[in-house]
């Protein structure tokens, strides 16, 4: 087994400000995200310039980030909240929601669509392979800051933390959902699909992937188990993305409606 090293969550201090490796990762996130959609712009074909990708990225750190954690405490924070009214805005103290942090994401990228006269799905299709990475990298944020542990384990690549091995279901999270999925949406827009299809397939690659991770990991203290001593808000959350996802693929390979992110028809 592996002895967790404790990191120390702040990586420098500048003066009286404190630069936290959780607000390293994320930016990481979303630099890699900018320069992998900046490559998939340059390829011929491709309806996107660069200076769309700079606009839509910005709207969408401001999803991310407002939604995530606006979606942390509205479901996972409200005792928190009753206890402390300025919880919402320590967000230095951890505790952001993927699906709060996806609705914020997709309200971001519909109104970017808008003011750029585009259709809201191809904006939600091209940037459907580039989450992966911001989720990996979160999920790395997660592990430097030692929480989201996972149940009680005897496997040989546990972490003991506080004198319990763990499973260390933030790296089973980050390569899963982060860079399998990442793997497998890049090569799905790789080249033209139809409309609706990459988006559809994202929510059910993370739904499925999230639903099972859940078995592993320990549910928030403040909510606990849902039902059945296993069943988990993270899991109550997923199962609608899983059924969306597939009503997207289904209504996608029926219509068949030609990508408005390439220039050439199917």
């Amino acid at each position: 087994m592996l002895q967790y090293p404790g990191f120390d969550p702040i990586a420098f201090e500048l003066g009286p400000l404190k630069v936290r490796w959780y607000g390293i990762t994320y930016l990481v996130g979303f630099a890699a995200g900018w320069a992998l959609a900046r490559y998939r712009a340059k390829q011929p074909g491709s309806t996107w310039k660069a200076a769309d990708i700079d606009d839509l990225v910005f709207y969408i750190m401001l999803g991310v980030m407002l939604g995530g954690r606006i979606g942390y405490v509205l479901i996972y924070g409200l005792g928190y909240w009753a206890d402390d009214p300025w919880y919402p805005l320590k967000v230095t103290d951890g505790g952001m929601s993927f699906h709060g942090g996806l609705i914020g994401t997709l309200l971001a990228m519909s109104f970017y669509a808008w003011r750029r006269g585009r259709r809201v799905a191809d904006v939600f299709d091209f940037a459907s392979p580039m989450a992966g990475i911001g989720l990996f990298a979160g999920r790395i944020g997660n592990f430097i800051n030692g929480e989201l542990w996972g149940k009680p384990t005897d496997v040989p690549w546990a972490f003991v933390v506080n004198g319990e091995a763990r499973h260390p279901s933030q790296l089973y999270e980050g390569f899963l959902e982060g860079l399998v999925l990442f793997a497998v949406m890049w090569w799905f827009t790789s080249s033209a699909r139809p409309r609706l299809a990459p988006s559809g397939l994202f929510l059910v690659l993370y739904g499925v992937s999230r639903f099972t991770l859940e078995f592993w990991r320990v549910p928030d203290e403040q909510i606990g188990y849902l039902a059945g001593g296993w069943f988990t808000m993270g899991q109550a959350l997923s199962l609608p993305m899983v059924l969306i996802g597939i009503g997207l693929l289904t209504i996608a390979y029926r219509r068949r409606a030609p990508s408005g992110n390439f220039a050439t028809v199917l």
